[in-house]
This record gives C-alpha cells, sequence and structure tokens, in this order.
C-alpha cells in the first residue's frame, strides 16, 4: 500500500511542475530574435521621423540616406511594421555633426590620416514600456582615410560604413537591452 501512495505523490509532483512550467512560461512572454532584440509581443509597430541634417557641414543625400538605412535595418531585423506616426515605438532626432579633422600629424605637420566624423541625435519612446525611453542621446562614429585620397573620391564608402554603425548602435540601444 506505500507503493501505491508513493507513485501518488509522485504523480501529483509532476503534474504540479509541469503546470507550473507552463503558466510561467506563458505569462512571462518576451520576443527574442537572433539580432539580439528583445521586443514585447505587445510591440507591433515602429515610427522612424525623418534625421534632418543639422550639422554646420551639409553633405545633402546624408538625412535621406540615414534615414531609410535605419528604417530599412528595423524592418529586416524584426517583425515591426513601419509607420508613418505614432508606432508602439517612435524614432526621431537630427544629424548634428558631419566633420573632417587631420589625425595622425607628421613630422611636417601635414596629416597622413583625415577622420570622418558623423554623430546623430535621437530621441526613442517606446509606449509599451517607458522604462526603455531615452531623449537626446548622441551617437557618433567615424573612419579614417588616407590624406592622400580626395575626400569626395571616398566619401560614399565612409557614410556607408559609418551609417551602418550608427543604425547598428541605435538598435541595440533601443531594442537589444544589453
Amino acid at each position: 500500500m506505500s507503493v501505491i501512495l508513493i507513485r501518488k505523490a509522485v504523480i501529483r509532483v509532476t503534474w504540479f511542475l509541469m503546470v507550473s512550467l507552463l503558466l510561467a512560461q506563458t505569462s512571462c512572454r518576451v520576443g527574442y530574435s537572433f539580432t539580439g532584440a528583445s521586443i514585447s509581443p505587445d510591440v507591433k509597430t515602429v515610427s522612424i521621423q525623418y534625421f534632418p541634417n543639422n550639422a554646420s557641414l551639409v553633405m545633402p543625400t546624408l538625412s535621406r540616406t540615414f534615414t531609410d538605412g535605419l528604417r530599412d535595418y528595423f524592418t529586416s531585423q524584426t517583425n515591426l511594421i513601419l509607420v508613418d506616426r505614432n508606432g508602439d515605438l517612435n524614432i526621431e532626432g537630427a544629424i548634428t555633426a558631419y566633420a573632417v579633422t587631420p589625425v595622425a600629424i607628421q613630422g611636417n605637420e601635414t596629416a597622413a590620416m583625415n577622420r570622418l566624423t558623423i554623430a546623430v541625435t535621437v530621441k526613442f519612446t517606446n509606449k509599451k514600456n517607458e522604462k526603455q525611453n531615452f531623449e537626446n542621446k548622441t551617437f557618433s562614429r567615424y573612419q579614417d582615410y588616407s590624406s592622400s585620397q580626395d575626400l569626395a573620391a571616398v566619401q560614399g564608402t565612409l557614410i556607408s560604413q559609418i551609417d551602418d554603425q550608427l543604425i547598428q548602435d541605435i538598435f541595440n540601444q533601443a531594442v537589444a537591452n544589453w
């Protein structure tokens, strides 16, 4: 008779553990992806406003390419739907710096390398979790190039590389929650 009681107790404990695990799994859902994004399942949309170029040195196509790149990255790396306004996630900001500075000064006081730096200031709003919001956060990246190269010749490649890094930084800050 004690063997029967032990079996019943084991069955009850097993059922209790299975039901507890099932409840815990369904009550704490957060969506994860291979991109490192951790987006709540109730977040369905993202709106990314146009980033105007407020830098003192203006590259005419930078605003459009940066904004489009940010929109493309969010839609390709998440299941979020891009909307014009009032998304569950909203990203807005401006390009605040576009500058070329000399680096690696040589003995004859000429630069061996130049540095192209781009900075953006971002405001991120998460309507579903206000703890993740941030405002006026500056992201800055740069690429160096040889001073023997003309900026006009390498500018497109440098901008593309810097934009990719900035977009990844913004994405990580907004939805990767590292």
